[in-house]
This record gives C-alpha cells, sequence and structure tokens, in this order.
C-alpha cells in the first residue's frame, strides 16, 4: 500500500509541475545572472538535475557520489562555451526531452547500478546538451553573468537530489529500490511527455 501511495505522490507531483509546459529553452531573457539563476526551473533542466543527485547517492560508492553532480557542471559549462561560439546539433530540443528519460531509466536501474563509467558518461553526454542550449541562446556580452547563475541553481538542484537519494535510502531502506523505480517510471513518462509536446 505504500509503495503504490509513494507511485501515485510521485507521478501526480512530476506531471502537475509539467502542465502547459514544453520547454526550458528559454521564455526570459539570457544576459544577467539572474536570468540565468531562474532558468534552470525550467522543466526539462529541473527534472534532470535533480535526477542526477538522486543517481549519484543510490549508485555510486558514497565517498563518489559527487562525482555525478561534478561530471555534470563540467561538461554543462564546457558544451555551453562551445554552444555560445556557434556549436549545435539537430533536433537538440528533442534531444534533452529524451535525456530525462534516460535518467529515468537509470534510476530504475539505481538498485542494480551501470558500470559507474558508464553512468557517468551519460551524465556527461546529456550535460552537454544542456549546455549548447544554454550557450546557443547566451548573446556574448551577457554570458559570464548568464552561466554563472545557471551553475549555480544547477548545483542547487544536484545538492537537492542528494538529499532526496538519502533520505530515500535512509528512511525505505530495502524498499528504497522500488521507490526509485517508482521515481525513475514518473521522469521517463515526463520525458515523454515533453518530447511529445515538442512534436506538437
Amino acid at each position: 500500500m505504500q509503495a503504490k501511495t509513494i507511485r501515485r505522490a510521485t507521478a501526480a507531483a512530476l506531471l502537475a509541475g509539467l502542465a502547459g509546459v514544453a520547454q526550458a529553452h528559454t521564455g526570459h531573457g539570457t544576459s544577467s545572472l539572474m536570468e540565468g539563476l531562474v532558468h534552470p526551473f525550467g522543466p526539462d533542466h529541473l527534472l534532470a538535475m535533480v535526477a542526477v543527485g538522486i543517481w549519484s547517492v543510490s549508485a555510486l560508492p558514497a565517498n563518489k557520489a559527487w562525482q555525478g553532480p561534478a561530471t555534470f557542471l563540467l561538461a554543462l559549462v564546457a558544451s555551453a562555451v562551445l554552444g555560445m561560439m556557434g556549436l549545435t546539433v539537430p533536433y537538440l530540443e528533442h534531444a534533452i526531452s529524451l535525456s530525462v528519460v534516460m535518467f529515468g531509466a537509470m534510476l530504475i536501474l539505481a538498485a542494480r547500478p551501470l558500470p559507474p563509467a558508464l553512468g557517468l558518461g551519460l551524465i556527461a553526454a546529456a550535460a552537454s546538451l544542456h549546455g549548447l542550449a544554454h550557450g546557443a541562446e547566451t548573446p556574448e556580452t551577457g554570458f559570464a553573468g548568464y552561466a554563472l547563475g545557471f551553475l549555480l541553481t544547477t548545483a542547487v538542484l544536484h545538492i537537492g537530489g542528494v538529499g532526496i537519494g538519502l533520505a530515500i535510502k535512509r528512511w525505505l531502506g530495502r524498499r528504497s529500490g522500488l521507490a526509485l523505480g517508482s521515481l525513475g517510471a514518473a521522469l521517463s513518462a515526463a520525458g515523454v511527455y515533453l518530447f511529445s509536446q515538442l512534436a506538437v
């Protein structure tokens, strides 16, 4: 009964947060620190950041949990610079939405984790997609402040995900795998929803 309640509450919260919103890029200005701080609260970025934190504490050794967020942040800033220089990939927004689906699958598998190098590689690939989008939408004159803003908020969202992951491990114990699977399924469904909205 408790597991079913967890699944329903998770799915309802994610889908409610997504109602009527399909893209995080961009809907606001992109030339100041404050605009950078606000940007990661778009659904695709927010869900991905929190998932990275949860996966890191659930799938990596305790003393290496920092590697997931650190990998994402490094890949994010490097690819943002490349995006600002004009590098892009086809169907970038679609790929970003599918990265949310991928993070959901990683959470589903967290009880039987991927090899750390593969998991971190997938995190870096997803972060690069987000970074390219950030860089492409940022004017040269405002890049430094905007980049600092979205990096700070991204780090905070990672910390939030780490906190959620630790709470799941501490309070649910043996049922943590079920909770992670439910979160992962809801996250993947949210990613599919975001993808479908881009196709409309």
